[in-house]
């Protein structure tokens, strides 16, 4: 009892949602057992929240700064769109594209994370426009650039062996989007909690100014933070491009506030200084099982996730709150 007393004080979102999670499968277990106990719905379940959880990822690190990337869905649209055009311009329609040739599509939203992020972090750093004026402005910008590129329309005949390739499973059973993310994760690991970098986001989010006469070059810190989630968000736009099999403007248009809600369910803090990796996938894994279970009952529309999403995103910022008032009373 102990233990699991100092377990769960130790990290007290990730215990949350661990069991809220098997409550959910119990009840799933009751209800809908055949349907969702399958390994079909858990290999499309896998499948399916790389897009917006890579998106959680590189947002995450903002949150922990204070700030914000509201975006990632306007980043992730133009890698898209951008890698489209560029199988069009280089295959035509109906080519076939080498599958090494996937190595220039990822750099493609590389370079696309790094302009926007760098366009964020100058923004935020160097003008001093509040990160969710900043980001956001950046977000409808990039829309409306996406739209002039596309007259509006989808593009959707370019060679498809990118596509195709990532929306396979290697081993049959170990989505390709999937692996990705791993990597992504692992990498966002390393940088929290293997490198100083860690400790000064950590630092810069609960006290800038600390942060700033701490020695530590805040600019150069905000402009790397807002540029992995870029490159994080650019990441989740091919990982769109590939479930799709097609390109548009508003692709994954509610995956913004999706982000949002795993990074805040996951135990970051909109005040900044706090976010830990293990709590925003544990965050990702559940709200997938939460979705893909309604999606298991046929009376309830799904239009009622959104609902139930911007209830369960309210509920955690209260949560947040409450959790930060004893201190605040301090």
């Amino acid at each position: 009892m102990n233990k699991a007393k100092s377990i769960y004080r130790k990290n007290p979102e990730v215990s949350r949602l661990l069991i809220i999670m098997i409550c959910w499968l119990v009840f799933m277990m009751f209800t809908q057992a055949e349907k969702f106990f399958t390994g079909a719905n858990f290999l499309n379940m896998a499948g399916k929240f790389p897009e917006y959880g890579l998106m959680a990822l590189g947002g995450m690190l903002c949150m922990i700064t204070g700030g914000i990337d509201l975006s990632v869905v306007g980043t992730a649209n133009m890698a898209s769109i951008l890698s489209a055009f560029m199988l069009i311009r280089v295959f035509g329609e109906d080519g076939t594209m080498p599958l090494a040739f996937s190595a220039v599509i990822f750099i493609i939203a590389v370079i696309v994370g790094v302009v926007v992020g760098s366009l964020n972090g100058f923004l935020i750093s160097q003008l001093g426009v509040p990160p969710i004026l900043a980001t956001l402005g950046v977000n409808e910008l990039l829309t409306g650039i996406c739209i002039v590129m596309t007259n509006g329309s989808t593009i959707s005949a370019f060679p498809k062996q990118f596509s195709e390739f990532f929306k396979g499973e290697l081993f049959g059973f170990i989505p390709w989007r999937l692996i990705i993310f791993m990597i992504v994760a692992v990498a966002i690991y390393m940088m929290l909690e293997k490198s100083t970098y860690g400790t000064k986001l950590r630092l810069y989010g609960t006290s800038a100014h600390v942060a700033k006469y701490s020695g530590i070059n805040t600019s150069t810190l905000l402009f790397r933070t807002y540029i992995t989630s870029s490159v994080c968000a650019a990441l989740g736009g091919l990982m769109m491009l590939a479930s799709y099999a097609s390109a548009k403007p508003d692709n994954g248009e509610n995956y913004t506030m999706q982000s949002i809600l795993l990074i805040v369910l996951g135990g970051a803090s909109p005040n900044g200084g706090k976010g830990k990796l293990s709590g925003v996938i544990t965050a990702i894994i559940l709200l997938n099982m939460i979705e893909s279970g309604i999606n298991r009952f046929r009376s309830v529309s799904t239009y009622y996730v959104k609902l139930i999403w911007g209830a369960v995103l309210i509920l955690a910022l209260v949560i947040d709150y409450m959790s930060q008032k004893p201190k605040r009373s301090k």
